[in-house]
């Protein structure tokens, strides 16, 4: 039977946070006012980093921005970043670990604390459909309409991992039980909960906190790139 592979984004799969970059690259776009974003995004990032974020918070400050264009402007947008700071952070390590995964037949989810516009690419070009991610409300709920600038849903945040993947499973008709091996690979002590969750933690390029944590709990720890 398929097993369940789960994968954290940011430092985990790719050597740094596409949410924190995306705020640069709207900084740089002049899509936001420069100066009191680019302190509030630098302090959104300290604030996850030491486990204290407000996530609905910083998930209207990043979303607010994308309600003043339509999909097809935002699209063309999120091309270039893809193509200017995404891209070149993808490296054959981490395609090759994903790869290995679903050649294996196992059932494979990238799950993110950051938005689902920012990420459903980026997992795509890691050859995942299956996102779980913080959600983005649209005008209409339609998820092709314009945004309205506001989070929706259970943001997949420290706990909410562990309930949105365990609804997204139920919406496939399964459940944590049915996979012999769940694994998990995150970086972050935020995650520490759907770790504990898993039969497979792995700490993969894991913060000082992960690390102690993953080390005192005898899990594995995997380091795909040199600390950033």
């Amino acid at each position: 039977m398929a097993n369940l592979a789960l994968f954290d984004l940011d430092h985990t799969l790719i050597p740094t946070d596409s949410d924190h970059e995306w705020g640069r690259f709207m900084v740089k776009q002049g899509m936001v006012d420069p100066e009191n974003f680019a302190r509030e995004n630098d302090r959104f990032f300290a604030d996850y980093k030491a486990g204290k974020l407000d996530i609905h918070a910083y998930l209207i400050a990043m979303l607010t921005p994308l309600s003043k264009y339509t999909r097809a402007q935002l699209a063309d947008l999120h091309a270039q970043y893809m193509h200017e700071v995404i891209t070149p952070a993808i490296f054959p390590v981490a395609l090759e670990l994903v790869r290995e995964h679903r050649e294996a037949g196992d059932l494979c989810c990238v799950v993110t604390a950051t938005n689902e516009f920012i990420t459903r690419p980026i997992a795509q070009a890691f050859g995942v459909d299956a996102l779980i991610a913080c959600e983005a409300e649209t005008v209409d709920g339609q998820p092709h309409s314009p945004y309205t600038g506001r989070p929706t849903g259970t943001p997949s945040y420290k706990e909410g991992k562990i309930v949105r993947t365990g609804a997204w499973l139920a919406s496939l008709g399964k459940t944590w039980s049915d996979f012999e091996h769940s694994y998990f690979y995150s970086d972050s002590h935020n995650d520490i909960p759907l770790l504990e969750k898993v039969t497979d933690p792995i700490a993969t390029n894991p913060d000082d906190t992960l690390r102690a944590h993953a080390q005192a709990k005898g899990w594995r720890i995997l380091e795909l790139f040199q600390p950033s």
